[in-house]
Order: C-alpha cells, then structure tokens, then sequence
C-alpha cells in the first residue's frame, strides 16, 4: 500500500461535515483517500466531490473541492491517495 500526496485541506464545514480541500493531483470518486496532520489521521473512500456546489465525478489538480469527511480535520492536514 503506498500513499501519494494529493494536496492540502484548506477548510472546514461543520454542517455538513466537509473538508475543503486545495488538490495538487487528480481525485475522482471512489479513491481511497488518507487526511494526516498534526491531530487527524483518517482514512476514507471518497464517495462524492463538489466544486462550487455541483457534483461531479473527479477534479483535477488546482481544483478547489469539497468532499465529505467522517470528522474533523484542520486546515493544513495533508491528503494522501492510497494506492495497493
């Protein structure tokens, strides 16, 4: 299993509960992603992206996206894809 940097969290939403997130590589629905900082480690298989409230299917690096999250996380954590 090998994890790749994707990108940083840059928000985050309460209600509901979704990381902003700035990506530095692709994502699309479906990707296992791992969210690592300071206090968070969390591991998640991304079930829906939006950007700028539409859904779509994957996001392309330099897309501000939001995908939802199980917790909290912070602005700076690292998102990491999971690879087999």
């Amino acid at each position: 299993m090998t994890e790749e940097i994707i990108g940083n969290v840059s928000d985050f939403f309460a209600q509901p509960v979704v990381a902003g997130i700035e990506l530095t590589a692709p994502l699309r629905v479906g990707d296992k992603i791992r969210i690592k900082g300071h206090t968070t480690d969390l591991e998640l298989v991304v079930d829906s992206i939006q950007i700028k409230n539409a859904n779509v299917t994957e996001a392309k690096a330099g897309d501000s996206i939001g995908v939802k999250v199980s917790d909290r996380v912070r602005a700076g954590d690292c998102v990491y894809r999971i690879t087999e």
